[in-house]
C-alpha cells in the first residue's frame, strides 16, 4: 500500500499505482500507470482506499492528478472479462465505497484533468469537489460501446452536474466532450492551459487548507445532503449546521478579525 512522503522530509513515495507526497498541507496523490493511461484496476481501488482511509492529521487539502499525459483512461477492462455477476456486484461496491471516501471524507479535494478523463476516470474526477481541466482534457464514457454500464457511482453523480440527457446521449451515441465545452456544462469548475494544471490544482488546495476545518467539513458533509434533501429537511440541516460552525472558536476569531479591520474583503475579481 501507498506510503506518504512530507516534500520537506524526502521525494515523493513511489508505490505502484500511486505517487504519494506532502506539499505543506497538501497531500498529493498521483495516479501512476501511464503505459495503461492511468486506467484503473483493482490495486489502484486498493491504493486510493487506502490513501483516503489514513490522511494524516495536518493534512488540510488534497490534490489527485495522472501521472503522464492522462488523468485516467477509466476501468483497466482487461480485469472484468472472467468476472461472474455476483464478482461484478462486489467490484462495483468495492469502487463505491473508495469513491465515497473521497467525496464525504475529512477534507477537500482538488482533481486535476488532462488527457483521457473515459469512464472510471470520469467517475474517479466526479467525486472530487473541485475539478481543474488542461486544455487537452476531454470526456467520454464508451460503456454502451463495450457493453457495459457504469459502477463506480457515475449514475449517481455525474447526472448532478451534466444532467440526465447529457451522460444518456454520452453512453448511447459515445460522444466526446472538450475541456472547452466542458466547463459549461459541469464538467469542471476551471480550465487553464495545457502544463498549468497541477499548479492551478495545488494553489486552489492552498486556499482550502487557509479556511476553518469546521466549514471545509461542512461544506463536504452536509452542503450536498442538504441539497438532496426534501426543502423542508433541508432547511432545519441548514440551521443546525450554521449554527455549530458560528458557534466555533475559529470562526469567532475569524468574524472578529474582519470586524475590527484585520482580514481581507471580498472584491470584484480583475
Amino acid at each position: 500500500m501507498p506510503k506518504t512522503a512530507s516534500a520537506e522530509a524526502g521525494p515523493a513515495v513511489h508505490a505502484s499505482p500511486l505517487v504519494v507526497e506532502r506539499r505543506g498541507d497538501v497531500l498529493v496523490v498521483g495516479l501512476d500507470r501511464p503505459a495503461k493511461r492511468n486506467a484503473i484496476n483493482d490495486e489502484t481501488i486498493e491504493a486510493l482506499d487506502e490513501v483516503f482511509s489514513t490522511i494524516p492529521a495536518e493534512v488540510r487539502a488534497v490534490v489527485i492528478h495522472g501521472i503522464g499525459p492522462n488523468f485516467s483512461a477509466g476501468l483497466d477492462l482487461s480485469e472484468i472479462s472472467e468476472r461472474d455477476v455476483t464478482e461484478g456486484v462486489f467490484h462495483s461496491r468495492n469502487w463505491h465505497r473508495c469513491f465515497e471516501k473521497i467525496e464525504f471524507g475529512r477534507v477537500p479535494v482538488v482533481a486535476v484533468l488532462k488527457g483521457a478523463v473515459i469512464g472510471g476516470g470520469l467517475e474517479l474526477a466526479c467525486a472530487a469537489h473541485v475539478r481543474v481541466a488542461e486544455a487537452s482534457a476531454f470526456y467520454a464514457l464508451p460503456e454502451g460501446q463495450r457493453g457495459i454500464f457504469v459502477g463506480g457511482g457515475g449514475s449517481v453523480r455525474l447526472p448532478k452536474l451534466i444532467g440526465v440527457a447529457r451522460m444518456a446521449d454520452m453512453m448511447l451515441t459515445g460522444r466526446t466532450y472538450s475541456a472547452a465545452e466542458g466547463v459549461p456544462l459541469g464538467f469542471s469548475q476551471y480550465l487553464v492551459d495545457e502544463g498549468a494544471g497541477f499548479d492551478k490544482g495545488l494553489e486552489l488546495a492552498t486556499k482550502m487548507c487557509g479556511n476553518a476545518p469546521l466549514t471545509n467539513f461542512a461544506v463536504i458533509q452536509a452542503l450536498p445532503r442538504i441539497a438532496d434533501a426534501d426543502p423542508r429537511v433541508g432547511y432545519l440541516m441548514e440551521s443546525l449546521v450554521s449554527a455549530v460552525a458560528q458557534g466555533d472558536a475559529e470562526a469567532k476569531n475569524r468574524v472578529r478579525d474582519f470586524l475590527q479591520k484585520r482580514a481581507a474583503k471580498v472584491t470584484r475579481p480583475d
